[in-house]
């Protein structure tokens, strides 16, 4: 059993932390943050999730307008749309091809000197800019290779789910580097350096017909271009990851090869955290993996909330032999916890 030390001071950042967008809008989220290290802060890359104010008996829901170069809000009629679930707006006729989100969620920055006490930028980092990012910014990981940290993250619009990358060396501005993964694609964790002289990345294709969420990997030789795609691993048929996988952390190297904290979750949609290893040279080939969860849910903080019984990483800090997961809780705030890297690896079964 690997141990999990969740941090006495969890959650570490919560809704009213953050200041919204805009005065007509509440926060209601602010997880699934990438992680970085710059200079002497912890900085955590925050997906803010925040939605029009509301009145009784209105339904109204936030749109980015590509031409107008600023944010909408469109007013629905309540009896038109299912709202069952909280994160979407779907209609009542069934038209599939047709919904909102019920928030729009950007990239903010939250910064720490000693990783547990954050203060949160008061103005995104990143927002809502272009055609295809219309609905939100969702979900990001950032992967530093020499001085430039490389932020990407699921573009969520009417035209699908793709995956953009941006560039930064200061976190105060950054470079747009287009989109790198086509629709319909997310969880995408490129790896802390090169392999066999080319760049790795995880990623999931979002299969709409056959086939399961399953985790993929792809290489290039510039960042950009990605190639070379294959299947990585699934979950199992019954179990705590019977439902999907996909990237969590940006992989990192260790003495064994390469290690992935992923996340998965089960037919009842509740979300755990995963480790496999890969190999040092050849990252599409599985050394070892870990049957059970390293963490599940069970903090009220993890079980409760906007959408509970979720713990979902998008980075962390590697430490000696201590890893620090800083993990999205119930999609609704940060919280963090320290687990032992030995004991990680050592849960680790071979694949034949």
């Amino acid at each position: 059993m690997i141990k999990v030390t969740r941090y006495a001071e969890n959650p570490l950042i919560v809704p009213k932390d953050v200041q919204p967008s805009r005065p007509d809008f509440e926060v209601i989220g602010a997880f699934n943050a990438a992680v970085a290290q710059y200079q002497d802060e912890t900085i955590l890359l925050l997906r803010v999730a925040e939605r029009p104010l509301q009145e009784a008996g209105e339904l109204r829901v936030p749109v980015y307008s590509v031409a107008k170069q600023k944010t909408e809000i469109i007013q629905l009629k309540p009896s038109d749309f299912d709202v069952s679930d909280s994160r979407i707006v779907a209609p009542k006729d069934g038209r599939s091809d047709f919904r909102y989100l019920t928030s729009m969620s950007h990239i903010r920055c939250a910064r720490s000197r000693d990783g547990v006490h954050f203060t949160v930028d008061d103005h995104p980092f990143i927002y809502p800019h272009n055609e295809y990012e219309t609905y939100g910014l969702e979900d990001p990981r950032c992967t530093q290779i020499g001085d430039t940290y490389y932020i990407n993250f699921s573009a969520v619009s009417e035209r699908g789910i793709c995956v953009e990358l941006v560039t930064t060396k200061d976190f105060r501005s950054y470079q747009d580097e287009g989109v790198i993964f086509l629709p319909d694609n997310k969880d995408v964790a490129i790896f802390a350096g090169k392999a066999s002289d080319r760049y790795w990345a995880l990623n999931r294709p979002m299969a709409p017909s056959t086939g399961n969420l399953d985790v993929w990997i792809s290489s290039s030789t510039n960042l950009h271009d990605w190639g070379h795609h294959q299947r990585l691993f699934g979950g199992s048929v019954q179990g705590w990851d019977d439902g999907r996988v996909g990237a969590g952390m940006p992989p990192f190297l260790t003495q064994a090869g390469w290690l992935e904290i992923y996340h998965a979750a089960n037919q009842q949609n509740q979300y755990g955290l995963g480790a496999i290893l890969l190999d040092r040279d050849n990252p599409a080939k599985i050394i070892a993996r870990n049957p059970d969860p390293i963490m599940m849910p069970h903090a009220q903080y993890e079980t409760d909330g906007f959408f509970g019984d979720v713990v979902f990483t998008c980075g962390g800090v590697v430490a000696g032999d201590e890893l620090t997961v800083y993990y999205g809780a119930a999609d609704t705030r940060m919280a963090a916890a320290k687990l032992s890297l030995n004991e990680v690896m050592s849960g680790l079964q071979v694949i034949a």
